[in-house]
């Protein structure tokens, strides 16, 4: 199973929306077939398994890292095709949480007599997945946000200036995150104070599709002419308020799309992700300011925080990590767990979750 996680791991930068999956088959000790999920609308993990495999297949045990599909979509049943090759036992490290699965796979492989187990390495799996888990289970996408901060936790001068914080590794690091994820979040304030491509610049090799672009920008008059994110080189979503005005020609190469606002006016942050998983976003990355980063945190939306740590000194009158409330008492405070830290040139790359997991 840890080989076949690998294998989905492969999948890493080209499945959206689809999961990661990779497949196994071994008559005992020997490996007779291997494949993985490579790209949406293409065969899944378990049909290059059983094709590596051929006639070796029968009386084999299959080991797949998510529950195999039942039902016809753009490929195939992958439960089927397990059957058919006569595979007789199958390892499952995790169940699907897609209702058109939903252990329909497992069910349909014990009925044929294909003796079925679940549970090995499940939480390994989950966490490759993690985004496509969330997105069924909570209704919305996996939140990383992405920060850069100095030493004294400041993200960018009074002035709004924030170029560069950290070095050029860490700056190419960030690329392979964003190039993961689904979608890459950001707010009126930093669309017009930085100007950012939030593209993906770094090879993924063949069927990777650069994560869309969303704006929050409620009156639709954020992005001025010339800005990046309206040039048409990604896809790109702009959402904005219902009444707000229709927007002038230099709109024209993004798609709009209408979220309703909380009761103080401000965009609802629930129905933004709902509307971002109802689009198959599994992972989304925020790169934003203070303020939105704040508000999703604390709503409780933030799922990891991605910080990069350069080993500089902004001082006091920089600007904060997150706009948080102020705290009355140290028993109210944000308590976090390092999931990761790794040295990235001169700076420092940590990878935080709440103490008290709010997704997977």
């Amino acid at each position: 199973m840890a080989r076949a996680l690998r294998l989905a791991a492969r999948g890493l930068y080209t499945t959206q929306p689809n999961p990661r999956v990779g497949c196994l088959i071994a008559h005992g000790e020997d490996f007779v077939g291997e494949g993985w999920h490579q790209r949406a609308g293409e065969p899944h993990a378990e049909v290059f398994a059983l094709r590596a495999a051929g006639e070796r297949a029968h009386g084999a045990t299959a080991y797949v890292t998510l529950e195999p599909c039942s039902h016809q979509g753009r490929t195939p049943p992958c439960a089927d095709a397990l059957i058919e090759a006569g595979i007789t036992r199958v390892v499952v490290a995790t169940d699907d949480p897609n209702p058109k699965v939903g252990g329909a796979g497992v069910q349909r492989l014990r009925q044929a007599g294909v003796v079925v187990e679940t549970g090995l390495m499940r939480e390994a799996a989950r966490e490759l997945n993690r985004g496509f888990f969330s997105r069924f289970e909570s209704g919305r996408p996996w939140v990383r946000v992405k920060l850069a901060m100095s030493l004294d936790g400041r993200t960018a001068l009074a002035h709004g200036e924030s170029k560069w914080i950290t070095g050029e590794a860490a700056r190419a690091d960030v690329q392979r995150w964003r190039a993961r994820s689904s979608a890459i979040l950001t707010g009126a304030g930093t669309a017009r104070a930085d100007n950012p491509r939030l593209t993906v610049r770094w090879s993924q090799g063949d069927g990777f599709h650069p994560p869309l672009r969303v704006v929050l920008d409620a009156r639709l008059d954020a992005l001025p002419p010339g800005a990046h994110l309206l040039d048409g080189g990604a896809p790109t979503l702009v959402l904005h308020a219902p009444d707000a005005v229709s927007p002038n020609a230099r709109y024209a190469r993004v798609e709009l799309a209408a979220v309703a606002g909380d009761t103080h006016g401000r965009f609802d942050l629930d129905a933004v992700l709902q509307l971002l998983a109802a689009r198959g976003v599994n992972e989304l990355q925020v790169e934003a300011g203070a303020v939105l980063c704040g508000a999703l945190f604390e709503r409780g939306l933030v799922d990891e925080l991605l910080v990069y740590v350069a080993p500089v000194l902004l001082g006091d009158a920089a600007r904060p990590l997150l706009a948080l409330p102020e705290l009355t008492d140290m028993a109210g405070r944000w308590e976090l767990r390092v999931i990761e830290q790794r040295r990235i040139g001169a700076d420092w790359r940590y990878l935080f979750r709440r103490a008290t997991p709010v997704g997977i």
